[in-house]
């Protein structure tokens, strides 16, 4: 196991005007754990897509088995040996979890008559999903209809089954509450086991030391350094990472409590069948309420139901206005803005411009009437979404999907903020984004609490909710189970046991 399984040698990439890649040079072995770690557009997933046939390199050459390697597409690279799980949504929503999982190769289901033979399709499809854990999903249930993590689940059941010798993660455990991480641990060191690599991307930097044998990492498209598990040091690698040390406050320094008197958002008596049960909860002004749970506690569907997205059962959501938010149009009329945890499927569109993303919510602002918009009013708006958040792009013109995750992030608060929302919805702020992106988000959410805006985040990770919060609501089995006050004395073993 000496010999590398996968190397790049000098490998470059453009787009347009920007180098995404300069000379990496990288050697993965068997039986290793790769992480890449880097600033969003540091080059993590441009390098890893390469490799795994999603795109090609300007120059540079990769080997795979001491033989040449240049996949024809993602498709071909994982029938040959590397198989990757992107970043974003790799399914479809209007098919079955079984044809998602066999969309390239149908025809090995077709009978003579030329029908799929669903039932063969579905028997395999549900025994590559028990193969990693996952038990209660039907390959003929519609993709659609299931949650953001067990969609995931799907797309890791659907790489794992074809046994790649590379695996490669790209940001995955963003997407995943603590039992489905556990599941994705469990085939990174079954693979590792088998003698494979695994190359995995992730910005939780905790999770990546526990998690590799090995850390390299990138920035501007460049390779900085390679850490071995014995040099793993946190302060190190973020200086590494971002090529100096991290200035100011990560999460918020005191310890206290805050908020005003006015109430701005009243949640009273909310029911959604099988997800909530009887909620209240109230957020004041110049307040930040974390929500937070393991999977399927009900807190996604709650942000949903507080933007109007979701409809309950029972129970309303009402403004200081006494105005009941019975819809998105009606909750955005009342200055409420919603970051949804699927951020590429839910809060963008990801084929328009950063101008039509940020400018969408924010028409009364630059319109003229019910029907003229001013061009030059427009630009203006939408720039200084871009300076105030420093959204790297090449224009306010540039498509979205061209983004990194933490700059198309900043698109959607660019979004909310530019067009003055008073509450903010915030679903898992900061999934898909590096540390330096991150405290900017912190240091923002404190800027709109001293404005007197109202915040409600839902968050996966225990420090984010203790770091930032000024109380904590634990839910489970689709209710509150336990308020925490903000305290420097608040542990997370105290919390979890709330939520277990």
């Amino acid at each position: 196991m000496n010999n590398p399984i996968l190397t790049f040698q000098n490998i470059n990439k453009r787009f347009g005007s920007t180098v995404a890649l300069n000379q990496v040079n990288m050697e993965v072995f068997p039986g290793e754990i790769r992480g890449l770690i880097g600033e969003n557009g540091s080059g993590k997933s441009t390098i890893s897509s390469i490799a795994a046939g999603m795109q090609k390199a300007d120059s540079g050459e990769m080997c795979f088995k001491g033989e040449a390697w240049n996949p024809a597409s993602m498709i071909d690279a994982l029938e040959k040996g590397v198989g990757m799980i992107v970043q974003e949504s790799g399914t479809i929503a209007g098919v079955t979890v079984a044809e998602n999982m066999f969309l390239a190769e149908l025809g090995q289901f077709r009978s003579k008559s030329g029908l799929i033979r669903r039932k063969e399709m579905n028997r395999k499809a549900e025994e590559a999903l028990r193969n990693i854990g996952v038990e209660n999903v039907a390959g003929s249930d519609l993709m659609g209809a299931l949650d953001f993590q067990t969609r995931k689940l799907v797309e890791i059941a659907k790489v794992v089954m074809k046994d790649p010798q590379v695996l490669v993660i790209d940001e995955t455990s963003t997407a995943l509450s603590h039992d489905g991480r556990e599941l994705m641990y469990q085939i990174i060191y079954r693979f590792r086991d088998e003698g494979k690599a695994v190359i995995f991307i992730s910005h939780d930097l905790d999770e990546i030391m526990d998690v590799c044998d090995t850390l390299t990492v990138l920035r501007d498209g460049q390779m900085i350094r390679t850490f071995t598990k014995e040099e793993f040091d946190a302060d190190a690698i973020r200086t590494s990472m971002i090529g100096r040390e991290l200035e100011g406050d990560y999460y918020r320094s005191d310890f206290t409590p805050s908020s005003l008197d006015e109430v701005a958002l009243k949640v009273e008596n909310v029911s959604v069948q099988g997800e909530l049960e009887n909620i209240s909860l109230t957020l004041h002004k110049g307040e930040i309420v974390g929500v937070g749970g393991l999977s399927h506690c009900g807190m996604h569907t709650l942000g949903k139901v507080l933007f109007g997205a979701r409809k309950p059962d029972a129970g309303k959501v009402v403004t200081k206005k006494e105005t009941a938010i019975t819809s998105a149009p009606v909750a955005m009329k009342n200055s409420i803005g919603y970051v949804s945890k699927d951020r590429d499927i839910e809060s963008l569109n990801l084929s328009a411009s950063i101008r039509d993303n940020i400018a969408i919510a924010g028409l009364d602002r630059f319109a003229v009437g019910k029907f003229f918009i001013l061009d030059s009013r427009e630009k203006k708006y939408v720039k200084e979404q871009i300076d105030n958040l420093s959204i790297k792009c090449s224009g306010l013109n540039q498509q979205t999907s061209a983004l990194s995750g933490g700059n198309k992030q900043k698109v959607v608060f660019g979004k909310w903020i530019g067009c003055g929302s008073e509450i903010l919805i915030l679903d898992c702020p900061t999934r898909g984004v590096d540390i330096g992106v991150k405290q900017a988000m912190y240091q923002l959410m404190m800027e709109l609490k001293k404005e007197g805006k109202s915040i409600l985040m839902i968050s996966e990770e225990l420090p984010e909710l203790m770091g930032m919060s000024d109380r904590i609501l634990i839910m489970k089995d689709g209710e509150i189970k336990k308020e925490f006050a903000r305290s420097e004395d608040l542990s997370d073993a105290e919390i979890i046991k709330y939520m277990i």
